[in-house]
């Protein structure tokens, strides 16, 4: 019998992504998602049911009717201005919820976790290039949300015995090689997804904030990691896990940077379209390059990069962006695919619903 895996988020982005590559190795898997950006089209192997990590019935429901072997926590709200201007929303969804999670791992046994964390635990560091033993500094509610469920898998580790894999991403950008899977939430800001919908006329133009930063082109430097390359770090965590593995920190880069402009003028290459670009002030916050240090995932996990190329990540996304059509996310379609639970979302607290992660 294949380990039966609970994946929260699965429905989104990255979590998506991972669903497919997990059922691809022959796991089983459960989805609990409320669609909030998720599509239930988008979960391409196992079950899907449909609700709030709030909903402590369902979630204790699921674990019960399915013997976990382990958990991946992709489920998030993700928007740093977001958070910004609704914490409460951000501590409630991420760091309750996670909470919420951990006491059914607790009740029912769960001892192997894998958490999706971002580089926006560290804050705004001194140094460029960011190791895991670079201390957090988070500089918004975002990350603090994050970091403080990172403390709380560590501490509930250590008294229950659970192992864990905290994988902090970087910048995650690009789609499915096979074209079934993208960044579905139109509501998502990342630059990639942006100048991707520029180029296609979607939208009127893209933003650079901040052109005076100490780089070799003005615009501040990121580190891309393409979502099929970070769906497989947490396959690999979850085979490290299941062989026997520590609790661990890994970052999720390439170790190398792409500033704003280079990646618009990629997106203007492969797509064959000029559009405007507004150059605005920074935003608060903002550091001039930010860049992976990966030696520790590719050292401890074997993981290596397949999608290391900046052309390659746009090629994909430009792909999925243009065979998508104008995509309205829905709590949940009238027709259910047959692999789906349909149960009630609560609507009353809108801004504290799940987003699926990415």
């Amino acid at each position: 019998m294949s380990a039966k895996i609970l994946v929260t988020g699965g429905a989104g982005y990255i979590g998506s992504h991972t669903v497919k590559q997990l059922g691809q190795a022959g796991y089983d898997v459960v989805v609990y998602d409320n669609l909030s950006t998720g599509t239930p089209q988008a979960v391409t192997y196992g079950k899907l049911v449909v609700g709030s990590l709030e909903d402590t019935n369902l979630l204790a429901a699921t674990f019960a009717e399915h013997n976990f072997t382990a958990v991946l926590h992709f489920a998030a709200s993700i928007s740093v201005p977001d958070s910004v201007a609704d914490p409460l929303a951000y501590y409630s969804n991420n760091t309750m919820n996670t909470l919420n999670l951990l006491r059914q791992c607790q009740r029912f046994g769960v001892k192997k976790l894998v958490f999706s964390s971002t580089a926006a635990v560290y804050g705004q560091p001194a140094e460029t290039n960011i190791a895991e033993t670079t201390h957090p500094q988070p500089l918004n509610p975002y990350g603090s949300s994050k970091l403080m469920s990172e403390q709380m898998i560590r501490d509930y580790s250590t008294a229950s015995g659970m192992k864990h894999v905290i994988l902090r991403y970087f910048n995650v950008a690009g789609a499915d090689m096979e074209g079934e899977l993208g960044q579905n939430n139109p509501k998502a800001s990342h630059l990639i997804k942006a100048a991707c919908n520029a180029a296609l006329g979607r939208t009127a133009a893209v933003n650079i904030f901040g052109t005076d930063f100490d780089t070799h082109d003005g615009t501040g430097i990121r580190d891309y990691i393409h979502v099929e390359d970070l769906a497989r770090a947490h396959v690999d965590a979850l085979a490290y896990l299941a062989n026997g593995g520590e609790s661990e920190i890994f970052n999720c880069g390439y170790g190398q940077g792409y500033s704003v402009r280079e990646v618009i003028d990629m997106v203007r290459e492969i797509s064959g379209e000029e559009f405007t670009v507004i150059e605005a002030d920074r935003r608060a916050g903002d550091p001039a390059a930010v860049i992976a240090v990966s030696a520790k995932i590719k050292q401890m996990l074997g993981w290596f990069p397949r999608y290391n190329d900046l052309r390659t990540i746009v090629r994909s996304a430009y792909g999925w962006e243009k065979r998508s059509k104008a995509l309205t996310v829905v709590p949940a379609p009238t027709m259910m695919p047959t692999n789906v639970i349909q149960m009630e979302v609560p609507v009353a607290d809108e801004q504290q619903l799940a987003v699926a992660a990415g």
